[in-house]
């Protein structure tokens, strides 16, 4: 009986590794005593046992999850230290979100103060006596934030305005040649093409027949002058890899520009210049609304490699040169009513080419209808 005891001890302590010696070798006699020590009276003796039991993985997910646990073994979860908890949590947030906007607001209040101060304080001589001016005479308070709006208004009006007043020189006087026509280009998509890619980033591509161009318009036909919103550290590499002859005379970009809805525009009354001998070549009408008579206004190029819209605008232009067109925006608005004025005047340029060759012929085929001694008689040999 002693044997039995034990091997039921045994596998008491292996199903059951929480329960004590003691417990297990009570049980173990009692099932031995009624099923006569066999191990399957064993085992149907624990059957009736409260066993606790590990948690499952299913349990441990739902309790990561934030849901109740099933384990049994977990404490008892009190709703009283949940709310404590959580208020804790919502008490750290809010006293540090105060702190920050007191940082903040701190911050601001002395980067705004020292604003007022620089901005708005008067202005010393070279001897640091104070210079007087309109707001002088304004209490203090008054003074500084008086002083410092003007100096906003300023930055502001250097931000939407051109940086100066004449964008070109005085025209050119004799013994020096000036030209008689002052061609504005814009360099974006006109006489270049932007493009990106991951591997190269940003590159310019150059339009087929712009070395061309320059050639044909360059001084003393035309004075040119490339009139662009890019940025200046942007524009100067490009346009002297693109002009290495210096056709180009003058170059004005963004600074140089009116800031009106959006749009960057080219104010021609600052260039100096006549308006009735300057001449626009831009894609962008927006750029040109303040005189929308001087713009020849382009199809934008994208880029592709069969292109010769420059060669035919060099032939357009020196033919405005050799005419001596006294306002160029007659003959500008002219051309404005089509898409592509270019186009539109290599056909006439064809139609002119077709009339003079029929002329020709009519004049080979009729040499005496056509002669001017065969018109003209002297007036003695009139009859009377």
């Amino acid at each position: 009986m002693a044997n039995v005891s034990l091997k039921c001890m045994r596998v008491a302590s292996v199903f059951i590794p929480r329960f004590r010696t003691s417990q297990s070798r009570k049980c173990c006699a009692y099932s031995c005593n009624e099923f006569n020590g066999t191990v399957f009276s064993v085992i149907r003796g624990y059957s009736n046992v409260n066993v606790p039991q590990w948690p499952s993985a299913k349990d441990v997910a739902s309790s990561a999850d934030g849901k109740k646990s099933s384990n049994p073994l977990a404490p008892p979860s009190n709703p009283e230290d949940e709310d404590r908890e959580e208020q804790k949590r919502r008490d750290a947030s809010w006293k540090a979100m105060k702190y920050s906007l007191i940082a903040f607001g701190a911050t601001f209040g002395m980067i705004g103060s020292y604003m007022v101060y620089e901005l708005g304080k008067p202005k010393r001589d070279e001897n640091g006596h104070i210079i007087e001016d309109e707001f002088s005479q304004m209490p203090l308070i008054q003074q500084f934030f008086s002083r410092m709006w003007k100096e906003m208004d300023y930055y502001k009006r250097m931000i939407r305005e051109p940086s100066r007043e004449k964008l070109l020189p005085d025209p050119l006087t004799y013994p020096y040649i000036q030209p008689p026509y002052t061609l504005v280009l814009e360099m974006t998509d006109v006489l270049v093409h932007p493009d990106w890619t991951y591997k190269t980033g940003w590159r310019f591509k150059k339009r087929p027949g712009v070395d061309h161009f320059l050639e044909q318009v360059a001084p003393p036909l035309f004075e040119v002058v490339v009139f662009t919103a890019e940025q200046g550290m942007t524009v100067f590499p490009i346009l002297d890899a693109l002009d290495p002859n210096g056709y180009i005379m003058y170059r004005l970009v963004r600074d140089a520009t009116h800031f009106v809805d959006g749009h960057h525009v080219k104010d021609l009354d600052c260039l100096n210049r006549d308006l009735s001998k300057v001449i626009v070549i831009d894609w962008n009408s927006e750029s040109l609304k303040f005189h929308p008579r001087n713009m020849l206004r382009l199809p934008r190029w994208k880029g592709n490699d069969d292109d010769q819209t420059l060669v035919d605008l060099g032939t357009f232009l020196r033919t405005i040169a050799a005419e001596k067109v006294e306002d160029v925006r007659d003959v500008l608005d002219y051309y404005q009513q089509f898409s592509n004025p270019v186009e539109a005047f290599r056909e006439n340029q064809r139609k002119l080419l077709d009339k003079m060759e029929a002329k020709e012929k009519e004049l080979k085929e009729n040499p005496q209808t056509g002669t001017l001694a065969s018109r003209w008689t002297p007036s003695f040999l009139k009859p009377r």
